[in-house]
């Protein structure tokens, strides 16, 4: 059976059809990039600006005043160093108790089947269905007193660690692609005298390093770019995140050195994506195995 595409094959092969097919191609790429890469290269030329220069309009399309030191100025004046650490800090502890919590409930859900599982998994996906920001109050009321241990996590990384956790989304991730990975493999492991927790160890995680991969850089973009809830649960300016930093630190700053500060914590994500955008399709696609 032949494929069929938008423009025939043999309207294609002719002069006009190749003519009209690469400038209408040439066109949306093109328009897209434009879209995308737009505000991206806006945000990187300001801040090579001066104050001047970035408030005028219409703005220049490249920079008169070539002015590096603004980035240096915006990583001493609003002491990014530490905003960093702080981010990091965070980020990879919540990576630390996604792939220990959220990979024990999916395994659980997915090969162990408990008992109710299955109305778990969908009150669970359930909440996927629910704005972020109408979760807000209900989880600051929780986090300033939490119920039982009534403790206070404010400023404290347990606030942004414990909520990160429950994670509908990555949960269902990790159950899908363990649910592909055939139950010979787990009953001949249990055959050999392996439980549930030797089976997950030397088994499943091995051969589900794609999907750990894509949770885990999702568990890190999620924290990295996260505002709003740092902001209500890290009022300690030393305890801040990079993004709540810089936001706590824009008064009296020059608008050029505040778009540099924002470069600056825009490239670690970018970084991540470039680098693991190739894992990142191939963890989220990842669903059978051969063999």
């Amino acid at each position: 059976m032949s494929t069929r595409t938008l423009i025939a094959p043999a309207v294609l092969a002719k002069r006009k059809g190749k003519a009209v097919y690469w400038t209408v191609f040439a066109l949306v790429v093109g328009g897209f990039s434009l879209v995308f890469l737009g505000p991206l290269y806006w945000l990187v030329s300001s801040g090579f600006k001066d104050t001047q220069e970035v408030i005028q309009t219409p703005p220049t399309l490249a920079p008169h005043s070539f002015t590096p030191e603004n980035y240096s100025r915006a990583w001493d004046v609003m002491d990014l160093s530490s905003l960093l650490f702080n981010t990091l800090y965070y980020a990879f502890g919540a990576l630390a108790f996604q792939l220990v919590l959220d990979v024990a409930a999916a395994y659980s859900l997915s090969k162990l089947r408990p008992v109710l599982g299955k109305a778990i998994l969908g009150m669970m996906l359930a909440t996927l269905m629910i704005p972020a920001t109408v979760l807000v109050v209900p989880q600051y009321l929780t986090v300033l007193d939490v119920p039982i241990v009534e403790r206070n996590l404010l400023n404290s990384p347990w606030a942004i660690w414990l909520p990160s956790v429950t994670n509908a989304f990555n949960i269902f991730l990790l159950k899908r692609f363990f649910d592909s990975i055939p139950q010979e493999l787990l009953d001949a492991a249990s055959m050999d005298g392996a439980g549930p927790m030797r089976t997950l160890r030397s088994i499943v995680l091995p051969i589900s390093r794609p999907i750990l991969g894509v949770v885990s850089i999702f568990a890190v973009v999620g924290v990295w770019k996260d505002f709003l809830w740092p902001m209500l649960t890290l009022p300690d300016p030393a305890k801040q995140t990079l993004n709540v930093g810089i936001y706590s630190l824009s008064n009296g700053v020059p608008v050029n050195v505040l778009i540099a500060a924002l470069t600056i914590a825009s490239i670690p994500t970018l970084l991540i994506f470039l680098i693991f955008q190739r894992n990142i399709m191939s963890g989220l696609t990842a669903g059978g195995l051969k063999g």
